[in-house]
């Protein structure tokens, strides 16, 4: 499928919205002729310019993911790929596991595996019925999961599923060389 164009739909975490730098730095390392990269502000940010969803929020949002998607299958002929960071991640995770097939791939950025200081309270329940490969890309550093931790609850997922790393990183991913890090993860895993 070489030169077939793709795409990915990118979104943010809790804190922010389509304008974030981790995404804008990762949507420009990205940029290439076969690659489409699309920031998407979920629909509770597009609500409320501040603070974090509610729980009430997260279905609406994966909706408006699942829309995002099916615009974008209508005009890219290669793969869909789903990603986003923290909670916009999750989310992807989730509308992954309730309709397989929907995506071809899954781009995760610091998923929240569990609140910070709270390592019981996992979020991990539709772990074993994601059946979509997924790349999960994670800081060092960072609060809402270890390295570990993270490998243990990606052995819960049925697909192939594959853990990044970035040195000395939190979860905001914001050290030197994360960007070119990511890409290079990106690349090696969308590529197979």
């Amino acid at each position: 499928m070489a030169g077939t164009l793709r795409a990915l739909i990118l979104t943010h975490g809790a804190g922010s919205n389509a304008e974030s730098p981790l995404l804008v730095a990762v949507e420009g390392a990205l940029t290439r002729p076969d690659l489409r990269v699309l920031r998407f502000t979920l629909p509770f940010r597009q609500m409320r310019p501040h603070g974090p969803p509610f729980a009430g929020d997260a279905a609406r949002d994966r909706a408006g993911l699942k829309q995002a998607i099916q615009e974008m299958r209508s005009g890219v002929p290669g793969t869909v790929l789903l990603g986003g960071h923290s909670y916009g991640g999750r989310q992807a995770t989730i509308l992954a596991a309730e309709e397989p097939g929907l995506v071809d791939g899954l781009f995760l950025l610091s998923y929240p595996l569990h609140p910070p200081r709270r390592a019981a309270e996992l979020r991990t329940a539709h772990f074993p019925n994601l059946r979509t490969p997924a790349l999960f890309v994670h800081g060092t550093r960072d609060p809402f999961g270890s390295i570990e931790e993270m490998r243990q609850a990606l052995a819960l997922i049925p697909a192939r599923a594959e853990l990044a790393e970035i040195g000395s990183a939190g979860h905001d991913l914001k050290t030197k060389g994360a960007t070119p890090a990511i890409v290079e993860a990106f690349e090696r895993f969308f590529s197979v």
